[in-house]
């Protein structure tokens, strides 16, 4: 029998510049980096392209990254830039499918967003994902994996094939070739996608 973990990391900083300035001003609780972006690239997003010097643990996850912290990673670590696209280039070619996802521009709870916003932020990250990677994203990263129906339709709508919820976050499931709903419970398998 064949079996699989999938591990996806949901990598974000917000945006952290001083919009007066148009750079992040030093942040003493991230001593010893400048702020908390050069820490936590420092101790995160640097390592998982070189774990042991010998892996990019990017071409072996499913990711996404959050498209304010990309263009800071583009401007200020280009190197961690470089080997995060060049992972998912790598992931393409091995398996035909990107280990990267999109996500919503700002981590908005789209729940609470009105539909022309929730347009508005899935338009903005496809489009941020589509200028880094060279092509269409499959899935597209919810913030807090929150999320109701029409955020969903909005999704669908854009082309998105999937993204991530918690098993509880199901309510009815239904074969394919079926027209009969049946109550999900605790019963979603979670080793198997679901359209």
């Amino acid at each position: 029998m064949n079996r699989a973990i999938v591990i996806h990391g949901h990598f974000y900083q917000p945006p952290r510049e001083n919009p007066w300035l148009e750079s992040v001003e030093v942040q003493d609780s991230a001593a010893p980096q400048h702020d908390w972006n050069e820490r936590v690239t420092a101790e995160c997003y640097a390592p998982n392209t070189a774990a042991r010097r010998i892996v990019n643990n990017f071409e072996k996850i499913s990711f996404n990254i959050g498209p304010t912290l990309f263009a800071w990673l583009e401007r200020h670590r280009p190197d961690v830039y470089a080997k995060i696209i060049e992972a998912d280039r790598a992931s393409v070619a091995a398996r035909g499918h990107g280990n990267a996802c999109a996500q919503v521009f700002n981590h908005m709870i789209m729940p609470l967003a009105t539909r022309r916003d929730k347009v508005t932020q899935v338009r903005w990250g496809i489009d941020d994902f589509r200028t880094r990677f060279g092509r269409e994203p499959e899935g597209l990263w919810l913030p807090e994996t929150a999320v109701d129906n029409e955020s969903l339709e909005v999704l669908a709508e854009a082309g998105v094939k999937f993204t991530i919820l918690a098993p509880h976050q199901a309510q009815r499931v239904r074969a394919l070739d079926t027209e009969a709903w049946e109550d999900a419970g605790s019963e979603i398998d979670p080793s198997r996608p679901y359209l």
